[in-house]
């Protein structure tokens, strides 16, 4: 079952968070847009690509509002000694949420079966708590912050104005459709 248009569960954890320890609850992602970025592990492959073209990509979501919170099992500690040791961690300013009892995984339906690990997945909740946007890629597929920023965008979008919708590729700026029966068949 799909968690897309459900409410968020509750949750509370510790995150490294700018050279802290912070606590995180899901009260922290209610009030504005948010993003949940689920990834399997510290110190791998493909993971620092992603979180660093996050951190890449962060001063643009703040920006538009949102906040990051990228999730592993590992601890709050594994966090930070990763940001210490590795230059690309090194420049998240995101909290990075230790989830070693698989609370929030498993909240987000997002635990690999047998594994204790989180699968890739990123997740968008709304200002009310809702989620919006449900992406789970495999293993070997890294994901793209500006595919994601573009995704956010066309969510605060449709939100912003009922009765719209955004069509493939949309880019900020572009033509969207208003769902008529005038339109069937004519796209």
């Amino acid at each position: 079952m799909s968690l897309l248009n459900s409410e968020i569960k509750p949750f509370t954890a510790t995150a490294f968070h700018n050279g802290e320890f912070v606590d995180v609850s899901d009260d922290d992602l209610r009030g504005r847009w948010s993003v949940v970025f689920f990834y399997p592990a510290d110190f791998t492959f493909v993971c620092p690509t992603e979180l660093g073209d996050l951190a890449d990509h962060y001063e643009d979501l703040q920006a538009m509002g949102v906040e990051v919170y990228s999730v592993s099992t590992d601890t709050h500690f594994t966090h930070k000694a990763w940001h210490d040791a590795s230059d690309t961690i090194g420049k998240i300013r995101y909290p990075m949420i230790g989830d070693p009892s698989g609370t929030v995984t498993r909240n987000f339906k997002n635990m690999r079966k047998g594994q204790g690990l989180a699968d890739r997945g990123t997740f968008l909740v709304d200002p009310d708590g809702v989620i919006q946007l449900v992406e789970i890629t495999p293993e070997g597929v890294g994901r793209s912050a500006a595919e994601l920023v573009r995704k956010i965008k066309a969510a605060q979008y449709v939100r912003e104005h009922p009765g719209e919708v955004c069509p493939a590729k949309w880019e900020e700026g572009d033509e969207t459709l208003a769902p008529s029966l005038d339109l069937v068949g004519k796209i």
